[in-house]
């Protein structure tokens, strides 16, 4: 079994590149504050493969490195979570996760955060306790706190109120919840994708937290930020690494150009194969798995962006049913949350405040209702311990 494909590769990437039909008319390419960016300094793909953080040894490795993936696992098997790339729809994600905290949410061994699932991630992760701070993410914003429609030799538009609103949000106590959570066997995954390597990274979040100061809250704040810079419309992230005695920076956009979430490295599920410390696994998606109907301008970018918006969408449908085949064959209960079909409100906007309030409002509904969550796989009560089987303890 193959989770991803090259072809879907593609078209996530290219539909993330062209984020900007999203923005309708605040980003018509306006002009860059400054002539070009400033040169990066050069190094090579031995330099890459060498490179590291030393001050954060443990946290990172790229999301194939089936190796890497297996030492950075909890110690013990639990429910598992993984929060879906989505943008603005984030808030029914947000609102699904509130409405659980009422009906007894698990407490996740491990929480993966792509994209606004990585901002999302945060607060699951650190449980009920954070529910207000996570509800004020999604329902309390608008457009300018998220973009200026002012571009940059590297974007679009400027994603400093973004910036600014990470800042705001995560604090030194929220590092210190993050690292002790951490010190108790849990963990917070969030992907970036490094483009001078042209492949996924998955950040321990707990790993750079436990260290704690100054430096550690920066390089938390920039992974966060990282993982929801849509390439070409918001500015990537450089981050300080250092190889063979050298410093250089690395370009990280959004975790989504690989997958729309994420659970594993492909190696270890092909085929149904692998042993996973999880009892459960829960993905949440921040959107619909279907593409609303809605007549399409005879313009470029509206034909791109529904173009490309029907490929993620497949995309999404193929990546869920790869885990469910899988979840099904190692008798692991899979559940699904996404939006409704039925819900029919239209944004207005970019980051539209109405719209982000009443899919939260539908998000925590459904969720206090019982029916957010739709069962994809049941687990096997034949066997005792099914996908943990011959796992440590």
């Amino acid at each position: 079994m193959r989770m991803f494909y090259p072809s879907m590769v593609r078209a996530m990437t290219l539909g993330l590149a062209l984020g900007v039909c999203a923005f309708g008319a605040e980003a018509q390419s306006p002009a860059p504050r400054t002539a070009q960016a400033p040169e990066r300094k050069a190094f090579s793909a031995q330099d890459q493969a060498a490179a590291g953080l030393p001050a954060f040894p443990d946290s990172r490795f790229f999301a194939d490195s089936a190796a890497d993936f297996r030492l950075a696992l909890p110690p013990r098997p639990g429910p598992w979570l993984a929060l879906s790339a989505g943008g603005e729809d984030g808030a029914f994600g947000a609102g699904v996760l509130t409405g659980w905290s009422g009906r007894g949410r698990p407490e996740f061994a491990l929480v993966s955060g792509v994209s606004t699932g990585a901002l999302i991630g945060v607060y699951a992760f650190l449980g009920a306790s954070y529910d207000a701070a996570l509800e004020a993410a999604y329902t309390t914003i608008n457009a300018a706190d998220v973009f200026e429609a002012a571009g940059t030799p590297e974007s679009l538009v400027d994603a400093w109120p973004l910036r600014r609103l990470v800042d705001r949000s995560i604090s030194a106590r929220l590092l210190r919840d993050v690292a002790a959570a951490h010190e108790a066997g849990r963990r917070l995954f969030v992907v970036t994708t490094n483009l001078d390597a042209g492949r996924p990274v998955v950040w321990n979040m707990g790993a750079i937290a436990r260290r704690s100061g100054e430096e550690a809250l920066a390089l938390f704040k920039q992974v966060l930020l990282a993982s929801s810079s849509i390439p070409g419309v918001f500015q990537p992230m450089l981050i300080d690494v250092h190889a063979a005695g050298r410093t250089f920076h690395e370009l990280h956009v959004d975790g989504g150009l690989a997958s729309p979430f994420y659970v594993a490295p492909e190696s270890l599920v092909q085929d149904g194969a692998a042993d996973l410390p999880l009892s459960e696994l829960y993905i949440l998606v921040n959107g619909k798995l279907t593409v609303d109907f809605g007549l399409t301008q005879r313009k470029v970018l509206p034909i791109l962006g529904r173009s490309f918006s029907v490929a993620l969408k497949a995309g999404e449908r193929l990546a869920i049913t790869a885990w469910s085949s899988w979840a099904q064959a190692r008798g692991v209960e899979l559940k699904v949350a996404k939006i409704p079909p039925g819900f029919a409100l239209q944004s207005k906007g970019s980051f539209d405040p109405d719209y982000m309030k009443a899919l939260f409002s539908e998000g925590r509904q459904s969720m206090r209702l019982g029916r957010a969550f739709e069962a994809r796989a049941a687990p096997r009560r034949d066997q005792g311990e099914s996908a943990t089987a011959g796992l440590p303890r």
